[in-house]
């Protein structure tokens, strides 16, 4: 990742953030997720038609890594069970532990980097919705693929409808193939692991994280080589997003924050404005360490500090 293209949203947080508004926000945000890929379910005929062009744009591309991969899964059990468990669990746990970790020890990078997943994330919201994509593991047998979840399932938790536990299958939308955000959120994990990571093996697990997220996803038959190429994507253009969503975000703080200050005028009326010395003062203005008169009224206009200093008012001159 270039590094022109963080550093400009790297710039510290203008409030101190805390976990116990984080968390709700990226809950939230992971609910939104999750409703929007139920609520995105499409056509399932739509989402079948998707599937099967973007495999014939992958051959005539010459880009189908899907079969090669699938068969070696479903041949080999060496293979494809420990990939079925890191389909179904890494991507819930390596993204969530990486935030952690940099709002731990990278508070100064933490918004930025949040700021980046989420709106990302909420980008690929919008490909679920505008083009439901029917999995290889769904196509007709013809196609040539086998669903390793399905295959394996006695080996996890899974059934035979995507990582869903059994029986919850309904909970999930086996149609938001496109993008995959399994391989947008590891490549956002390898990111931040080889930018902020300090030992070779974080940036080594950077590098290795997303590659193999992106095999994994194509052997298991849960998504096209396309799919993780738009996933990529989307992370670019939410890359790209992330200072205007931030600065967006300040702004509505700075408003909301407006709206809810106490009324300047009553501060004014309580004698609180301060106004540089060797101007003169207007009714209820007071100079710096100016002292209220015993009357109760402030220092003459033109009375210096040190002329007003005893609380007496000023000769005349």
């Amino acid at each position: 990742m270039p590094q022109t293209d963080t550093a400009r949203i790297e710039a510290p947080p203008r409030a101190r953030l805390r976990w116990w508004t984080e968390l709700p926000l990226i809950l939230l945000v992971y609910a939104s997720y999750s409703a929007g890929r139920l609520l995105a379910r499409g056509d399932v005929s739509s989402a079948v038609d998707h599937g099967v062009s973007i495999l014939r744009i992958e051959k005539a591309l010459h880009l189908n890594a899907e079969h090669p991969l699938n068969r070696l899964f479903t041949r080999e059990a060496w293979l494809g069970v420990p990939a079925d468990f890191w389909y179904a669990s890494l991507h819930y746990l390596v993204t969530p532990a990486i935030l952690i970790w940099l709002f731990r020890s990278r508070a100064v990078r933490y918004r930025a980097a949040r700021t980046w997943l989420m709106t990302s994330t909420f980008i690929g919201l919008l490909g679920f919705t505008l083009l439901p994509t029917c999995p290889p593991r769904l196509l007709s047998v013809g196609h040539g693929f086998v669903d390793t979840m399905a295959q394996y399932s006695d080996y996890g938790w899974w059934g035979g409808e995507a990582s869903a536990p059994r029986g919850l299958g309904g909970m999930t939308n086996q149609y938001a193939a496109m993008p995959s955000l399994h391989v947008g959120w590891a490549l956002w994990c390898g990111v931040m692991l080889w930018r902020h990571g300090r030992t070779p093996l974080a940036k080594v697990a950077g590098i290795v994280y997303p590659l193999l997220t992106t095999i994994v996803v194509m052997g298991t038959a849960n998504h096209y080589f396309l799919d993780a190429v738009a996933g990529a994507a989307v992370m670019g253009v939410g890359l790209l997003l992330t200072p205007y969503v931030m600065r967006g975000a300040d702004l509505v703080r700075r408003r909301l924050g407006g709206w809810f200050a106490p009324d300047s005028g009553a501060s004014h009326g309580a004698g609180s404005s301060i106004v540089s010395g060797g101007c003169q003062t207007s009714t209820g203005e007071r100079i710096p360490r100016q002292r209220e008169s015993r009357s109760g009224s402030g220092a003459e206009p033109g009375a210096s500090p040190a002329d007003a200093g005893d609380g007496a008012p000023a000769p005349a001159r």
